[in-house]
């Protein structure tokens, strides 16, 4: 058998030819092989498992090296006297931050204090958290309120969006005015507190912003039109700001969860305004609030950016979305006309 050349880079491998007419690479990479082994001394296989391991230790220095302490930092939770807001009030408190906690209640806010101050962890030092009382739908007030809440320690560490109202109807049956209502709540408080706390993280160039998004705002469903349109327009929003900021030394978090088992259904406005007040089973049988306080934590800590916090099937229609749209479409389509048959009943 003739032998012949091939170059690779600047390595020259010798490779039998078996035939003029077959090109002289055909055993190329056998050869090459087989000269690594001699190099390295070991096959292959195991170099190739130890740059993964090599890549993985890499890894986890550099998530080492980004990692948050909360202890000590001032964090700002919205919507903080129920559901989710009063778990990641507990979740934040027990990792030794300052608390300022936000929400319309007062007397339920302070019941949130009483209990934390009771649940103390002996390992880690906690504080009696502030309150503020607003409403974040009036974008009016959210100034006032941003200087309250800078009154309570001086500045912001994290800031945590999660105050939020849900929404159940037919978009023929919907007045205008309560797709403005959703917008105020889920869009435009978020954006003014955001933009009312901003300016003091970039002075000290320092600041994590959160917000609590779904998953409906990468994709839209049937009879969801204004809490949908509202975390579409939050996603987009908080995406633009993370690009912005990122050269202050700031950090965006934007966490899209499914169904959370909490009141937020029973809560719900209507087409006409009014609270749905059902709670539906896709709800009930939702994530459990405390492990979505508990993710929230970890996407401060580690300073994640996009959080997707949903289940397989969730998980695939946002990739259906993107690549193979008209399929999507065809399948909420069909979900609206399920829906629609079940409400006839």
């Amino acid at each position: 058998m003739k032998t012949g050349f091939a170059k690779v880079g600047e390595v020259e491998l010798e490779c039998p030819v078996q035939s003029p007419d077959l090109d002289p690479t055909e055993h190329l990479w056998d050869e090459l092989e087989r000269r690594m082994e001699r190099l390295v001394g070991v096959g292959v296989g195991p170099l190739a498992v130890g740059a993964v391991g090599l890549l993985l230790l890499l890894r986890m220095i550099h998530r080492a090296k980004r990692k948050q302490v909360l202890q000590d930092k001032v964090v700002v939770i919205t919507g903080a006297s129920s559901g989710l807001g009063k778990e990641c009030a507990r979740v934040f408190h027990a990792a030794g931050a300052r608390l300022i906690l936000c929400g319309r209640d007062q007397k339920r806010l302070q019941e949130v204090v009483e209990e934390l101050r009771v649940k103390t962890d002996g390992n880690t030092k906690t504080y009696t958290p502030c309150t503020v009382t607003f409403d974040l739908s009036d974008t009016a007030t959210v100034a006032k309120a941003a200087v309250e809440i800078l009154k309570c320690h001086g500045h912001v560490d994290v800031l945590v969006n999660n105050a939020g109202i849900s929404y159940r109807g037919s978009i023929l049956d919907t007045h205008v005015s309560v797709q403005k209502d959703v917008m105020d709540t889920n869009y435009f408080g978020p954006v003014a507190l955001t933009q009312a706390i901003l300016p003091y993280m970039v002075e000290r160039g320092a600041g994590h912003i959160v917000v609590i998004s779904s998953v409906q705002g990468k994709i839209a469903i049937p009879y969801r039109s204004a809490y949908a349109a509202s975390k579409h327009a939050t996603q987009a929003y908080f995406d633009c700001l993370r690009a912005e900021v990122e050269r202050f030394g700031l950090h965006v978090s934007v966490i899209s969860p499914g169904y959370i088992r909490t009141n937020l259904s029973l809560n719900a406005v209507t087409g006409d305004g009014s609270k749905y007040g059902v709670m539906d089973k896709t709800t009930a049988a939702g994530r459990d609030p405390v492990d979505v306080a508990h993710a929230v934590l970890k996407a401060v800590t580690y300073r994640q950016k996009d959080v997707l916090l949903v289940g397989p099937l969730p998980a695939l229609a946002v990739y259906l979305r993107t690549l193979w749209p008209a399929a999507f479409f065809r399948v909420m389509a069909s979900r609206a006309k399920k829906e629609k048959g079940i409400k006839e009943q």
